[in-house]
């Protein structure tokens, strides 16, 4: 059993409300630190995620920027977990002054505190992100294990999406990523992710706190921001099956990510927490399972019984990657770490819960025409 108080940043968020949730009901002590960001919570700052967490924690309303807020909840925590960041890729190409803010510097702010003040933190576990592998392992019929390196945005424009080889240029095979696989991150957000991760482990190793990143696939769930456009597709393909409106599926919809549920990440962060040997730790979470955005946004289809259409664009984020997903035989192996919701159950559940949410199906669009505003946004002039 965990003991002493815990302080949750970012903990009135999609993750954060649950996690609170969660060990509230196992007595913990626990201060959250946030910032209530219109972007996630709405013009109103009062979402379900915040009103969730009402009376089961002490409560800061202050930015994880500013030292003076990090002194306000830091004396007396023992134990931090830092979930508060940005976290759109794609928005991160054309906000890369506040991503670098909120992500770099408020880390780089908390790793100062620890390094120079008497605080009694001893263990710290941080959020970070798939997004710093980029495309991930793969192998080459020829070379064995490969990293490719971002897709040729002339292969794509002629509708040839799947990575190759970075030596021989052939098609290659997607293999689950672990721990060991090269770092190459394509996004601003997977950058800043990997310097969170490794300020902190520097600082934590030089002052002996015991340090656990945790490398989430794509999260989802019931209590995910249904006005946040810019991250979770599940949530944006949910809000426009509502209301019958198309969904845009980018490539050739074979394009496939690991979604993790809300539950499962839940229980992956407190065997983290309650793992008190002394020993960091970096570890994927996620379900080790590719589901294909085609297969998302038919189930979500037919859950939700919408007419809307689905339409393969061949339009193509730059920068974007084509699939990952998870090896977790270290989670496994190092925290008992075992996913317990299928792909299926989760979206049921979640859609059973998005039916009375109210969404923001315009922003989506809104966000689509800032990504070709700027240049991000490519076309296949091959016909899908």
């Amino acid at each position: 059993m965990t003991t002493g108080k815990i302080l949750i940043t970012g903990g009135a968020g999609f993750i954060g409300s649950h996690l609170v949730q969660r060990l509230y009901a196992e007595g913990c002590e626990l201060v959250v630190l946030d910032n209530l960001n219109p972007q996630i919570h709405g013009n109103q700052g009062k979402s379900e995620t915040f009103a969730a967490i009402e009376g089961k924690c002490i409560f800061f309303k202050g930015d994880v920027q500013n030292r003076e807020d990090w002194e306000s909840v830091l004396p007396g925590v023992e134990q931090i977990i830092h979930l508060a960041a940005e976290t759109g890729t794609g928005q991160s190409m054309y906000e890369s002054e506040r991503y670098t803010l909120v992500n770099c510097k408020a880390t780089a702010v908390l790793a100062d505190l620890l390094g120079n003040r008497q605080y009694q933190v001893r263990s710290l576990i941080m959020a970070s992100s798939r997004a710093v592998y980029g495309e991930g392992k793969y192998s080459c019929i020829t070379h064995g294990i490969v990293y490719p390196q971002v897709r040729s945005e002339a292969n794509m424009s002629v509708g040839l999406f799947e990575c190759t080889c970075p030596i021989c240029g052939v098609p290659v095979n997607v293999q689950p990523t672990d721990e060991f696989s090269a770092v190459n991150p394509l996004s601003v957000y997977g950058l800043t992710k990997y310097f969170q991760e490794n300020i902190m482990k520097t600082i934590c190793a030089s002052i002996d706190i015991t340090y656990t990143a945790l490398r989430f696939q794509n999260v989802y769930g019931p209590g995910q921001s249904m006005v946040n456009p810019y991250t979770g597709i599940i949530s944006i393909f949910s809000n426009r099956l509502k209301e019958n409106k198309e969904i845009y599926i980018f490539e050739d919809g074979k394009e496939s990510r690991d979604f993790v549920y809300i539950d499962d990440v839940v229980d992956a962060v407190c065997l983290a927490l309650h793992k008190q040997d002394g020993q960091s730790r970096l570890l994927n979470i996620g379900t080790g399972v590719m589901t294909s955005v085609m297969e998302v946004s038919q189930t979500l289809k037919a859950m939700a019984q919408s007419k809307s259409n689905i339409i393969v664009t061949g339009q193509f984020r730059k920068g974007d990657i084509r699939h990952n997903f998870a090896d977790l035989a270290a989670a496994k192996r190092e925290i008992a770490f075992i996913p317990k919701v299928s792909f299926k159950e989760g979206i049921a559940a979640f859609m059973s819960w998005a039916k009375n949410q109210k969404g923001d199906g315009e922003g989506y669009e809104t966000s689509l025409k800032e990504l070709a505003q700027k240049g991000l946004l490519g076309k296949s002039s091959n016909r899908l």
